[in-house]
């Protein structure tokens, strides 16, 4: 595995993140498509056994289950120095007041829930799952910036809002003097490059790294348009976020033209493009098959050419935002 550091900072991650809102109970939370415990170790361990030293998850996947498969699991498989954990906060945790967002309660308090969770004393990169509307960013940033300083953060990292909101947030913390995100977990694959427009720009400025999440848009690059799976089936936000144009379908038959080409799974190039914008630290890759991480691993040694981006990318047509 060759490493690469997380944007601007000194820490080494591998060039693709595990994705881990495939493991959980299929039971609790809105995914009944996750893998049971049982299922998910041989694949975190597939992943540590290739050098993937990142792992994302977040405290609303399975209704907190994610992280204590994922905790569990990496507590076994490798040494806590050697690994990048990564999680989230702001989504609904329980009913009533303060069970959500991103107001100092409840960043405090879900960011112990996570520890608890996941097995340990620190996260090493903890995000901001969503833009909170309802709470001031000079309050969530200001808590950000204090569970950095109690020594229970390593870094903190952004995901899915507007460039203008992004930037506010990176001007306050440093007229402040409030520690800064230093990632960016976004949207982004063939299917919708809106934040190639201005995201992507405000990144490579101010040394964010880039962690897509998608990168396959849900398996629709991974396989023909029209083949469905058990999680595409049962995925309502997934049903909102791709196949409302035309010209998507005739993207993921461009992904298809290339990689028969190629002789390779369409999963390795769709990926192999992603990697290849300079913002990009590691997409996050869902595993939910040893083929999964197959592909995703010799993505990372696929070069392409530049006729092949040209076709890749022809069929592009603007989208509306989508998963904000």
């Amino acid at each position: 595995m060759r490493y690469v550091k997380l944007g601007s900072t000194g820490l080494d991650i591998s060039p693709l993140a595990l994705g881990c809102m495939s493991y959980g109970t299929p039971d609790r939370g809105n995914h009944a498509w996750t893998l049971p415990e049982e299922e998910s170790r041989p694949l975190i361990r597939a992943a540590v056994d290739a050098g993937i030293n990142f792992f994302d998850t977040a405290n609303v996947y399975s209704d907190g289950s994610s992280e204590e498969i994922v905790g569990r699991a990496l507590a076994e498989f490798t040494r806590r120095e050697d690994t990048v954990i990564a999680t989230k906060v702001h989504g609904r945790m329980h009913e009533g007041p303060n069970g959500a967002g991103l107001s100092r309660k409840a960043i405090l308090a879900e960011l112990d829930n996570s520890l608890r969770r996941l097995g340990t004393d620190y996260v090493d990169l903890y995000q901001i799952h969503r833009f909170d509307p309802e709470t001031p960013l000079e309050e969530t940033l200001e808590a950000l910036h204090d569970v950095v300083k109690a020594g229970k953060v390593r870094y903190i990292g952004a995901s899915s809002m507007y460039a203008w909101q992004f930037s506010k947030a990176l001007y306050l913390q440093r007229i402040n003097g409030w520690t800064r995100f230093v990632t960016m977990q976004d949207h982004y694959n063939l299917i919708n490059r809106e934040e190639e427009r201005e995201m992507y720009g405000l990144c490579a400025d101010q040394g964010i790294g880039v962690l897509p999440w998608s990168p396959l848009a849900r398996g629709k690059l991974a396989r023909p348009w029209d083949e469905t799976t058990s999680r595409s089936e049962s995925d309502s936000f997934g049903k909102t976020l791709y196949g409302t144009l035309d010209s998507d379908r005739r993207v993921s038959d461009a992904v298809g033209a290339v990689a028969e080409a190629r002789g390779v799974p369409r999963a390795q190039v769709a990926l192999a493009w992603v990697s290849r914008n300079p913002v990009v630290s590691a997409p996050i890759v869902g595993v939910g098959k040893p083929r999964h991480l197959e592909d995703a691993l010799a993505s990372l040694d696929l070069e392409l050419t530049e006729d092949e981006v040209r076709a890749l990318e022809e069929h592009y047509v603007p989208h509306a935002l989508v998963g904000f």
